[in-house]
């Protein structure tokens, strides 16, 4: 799980299912042949569904067994 320095685990968390949930959605656009768009270099570019790549991200938890401060 890629850790944002100087965070709490519960915002670790949330940022990990984030990327978890745009991961699936992209997913599904990919199946159901409808095109994403992106912002890259300044422009909003469409990529076509055949184009697009999914990489599923890996999500970890872990409990903490200290109580929050």
């Amino acid at each position: 799980m890629k850790k944002i320095k100087g965070s709490s685990l519960w915002v670790n968390q949330a940022h990990e299912a984030f990327r978890k949930a745009v991961a699936e959605a992209i997913s599904e656009h990919r199946r159901r042949g409808v095109p994403i768009a992106i912002w890259r270099n300044g422009k909003v570019i469409r990529i076509p569904a055949d184009q697009i790549e999914v990489r599923e991200p890996q999500v970890e938890y872990k409990v903490s067994r200290t109580k929050p401060k």
